[in-house]
């Protein structure tokens, strides 16, 4: 199709007219052709937007150093030999007394027959998340926006977080992890959606595996906060300002909403073009895939049902739904599981897991459009079973240790490759709600990993070793997404999905 400008001369007047054809575009044909497909809009977009995760890994990991059982030593008295490999259970109070700085474990005396509570409070933060997502997923998609939606997340994140610092008890602790979790179950998934549906079907894979770096440098300012903060309070406090930061210094002023669900779609692709110096043509605007509806018109809100009833949707919800559970077992188990490999070292276990992370991501953005996603998603899931297994089987705990980075490289690759497969399974009226339900299921997941952690020595691994296997054989049964356009509606999808498989 081709557009012909007006013609003017430089002083205003009107000089020899051509008529503008006019045209409509989908949203991925507008960025080919007129806007960009990741220019220095999006990126500057891209890397405001996901500072979200860098927050969200702040509120999801800083468990792993507040609910930390420090190091222990025997005070003066009978009957306490130090180094015991029961620990302090069945020790008589006073002879012995908590070392290495403040942890809710220290403080409340979270070991032995309590120690359940510490996997509890864990369970209740990813409840949370599972719970919450439900609850936003229909404000993103509707009244509040993706940018409302982050917006309000993150600030009941620092609200919440903030006041888990001042925590009197166990279980009011407990509680305000519950209520953060509903918070933080939406935070990255929406910054995912937001800064992804702002940028071109040729760069998107790419670009939305390199969001994920965020959380992993997250974690590693985090360690080094737990170092500069040892006492739990203090790190809870800390890690919860930036999110109250974020969302009135960032983004309300400078984030845009996505013009894949607003009424100023024309507007956001217009300064979209011009920020990367490109003009949109005056008669050319936006339409979804059904070329009688537009971004502005007035439809009903699909559902999770809709997704479920279509014969082309049910089984991807299905299979996404079990794989992203088995995996997230996996991914946070080890993640958590730092725990089990060495106190003294905590800090740089928890570093080196986060930087582990680091190639994955890079070595998927690489191979996604090269090999395509299954047989990616698949490779990576079955490496992480081998190194668990493996981790299962020995008891060296450098070698373990060893396992664990390998696993964690491995599974981490997974989890987020997932997010960009999962996306481009659904199309844009359901996607969102898909990949809710999608991370509602991760997030049960999350809810079994720190049960599965204070099972304590080679079980975790032997339990994560098989759920990785699993998965990374019920990846096989996806469809491939690569090549394939990010359709708009259930009907254009299912048109267009029924156009290939017929041709």
């Amino acid at each position: 199709m081709k557009t012909e400008a007006t013609a003017t001369s430089d002083d205003g007047s009107d000089g020899h007219d051509e008529e503008e054809e006019e045209q409509t575009m989908v949203v991925d044909e507008m960025l080919r052709r007129h806007v960009g497909e990741f220019g220095p809009w999006q990126l500057r977009h891209f890397g405001l937007t996901n500072l979200a995760w860098i927050l969200n890994a702040f509120h999801t990991m800083v468990m792993v150093f507040a609910d930390r059982e420090p190091d222990w030593r025997c005070r003066a008295g009978p009957g306490c030999v130090p180094g015991s490999v029961e620990g302090v259970c069945g020790l008589e109070p006073g002879t012995w007394e908590w070392v290495g700085g403040s942890s809710t474990v220290a403080e409340w005396g979270l070991v032995c027959g309590e120690k359940y509570k510490v996997g509890l409070a864990q369970s209740a933060f990813f409840a949370g998340s599972m719970i919450g997502a439900g609850i936003f997923r229909h404000r993103s998609d509707s009244s509040l926006g993706r940018k409302g939606t982050l917006t309000a997340a993150c600030i009941a994140n620092g609200f919440f977080s903030l006041s888990t610092s001042l925590s009197p008890f166990y279980w009011a602790y407990a509680t305000l992890r519950f209520l953060t979790g509903l918070a933080t179950g939406c935070v990255g998934l929406t910054a995912f959606v937001l800064a992804t549906e702002l940028v071109g079907p040729s760069m998107r894979g790419a670009v939305g595996m390199t969001s994920f770096y965020f959380f992993s440098v997250g974690c590693v300012f985090l360690s080094g906060l737990a170092y500069a903060f040892p006492s739990w309070r203090n790190l809870y406090m800390v890690t919860s300002l930036p999110s109250l930061v974020f969302a009135f210094a960032i983004l309300l002023p400078f984030i845009w909403e996505s013009p894949r669900w607003t009424d100023k779609a024309m507007h956001t692709m217009r300064a979209i073009a011009k920020g990367n110096g490109f003009s949109i043509p005056n008669k050319t605007s936006l339409i979804l895939d059904i070329p009688s509806l537009s971004p502005s018109s007035s439809t009903p809100s699909p559902s999770i049902l809709d997704v479920a009833r279509s014969p082309f949707t049910r089984p991807r919800l299905l299979l996404a739904v079990l794989i992203n559970f088995l995996t997230s077992v996996v991914y946070y188990g080890l993640t958590l599981n730092v725990v089990n490999l060495g106190k003294s070292h905590l800090r740089l276990n928890v570093a080196l897991n986060a930087v582990a992370k680091l190639p994955g991501y890079a070595a998927a953005a690489l191979l996604l459009d090269r090999c395509g996603r299954c047989p990616v998603s698949a490779g990576t899931m079955w490496l992480g079973g081998v190194a668990c297994t493996v981790g299962s089987l020995v008891t060296i705990v450098g070698t373990r240790m060893a396992c664990g980075v390998v696993g964690i490289f491995a599974m981490a690759t997974t989890y987020h490759l997932l997010m960009v497969y999962v996306a481009e399974l659904f199309p844009t009226a359901v996607r969102n709600v898909s990949l809710r339900c999608v991370m509602q299921a991760g997030q049960l997941g999350g809810m079994a990993a720190p049960l599965v952690v204070v099972l304590g020595r080679g079980l975790p691994f032997a339990v994560f070793g098989a759920c990785a296997v699993m998965v990374g054989a019920a990846a096989l049964y996806l469809p491939e997404m690569a090549d394939r356009p990010l359709y708009d509606t259930l009907l254009g999808m299912e048109w267009g999905e029924s156009k290939l498989e017929g041709g």
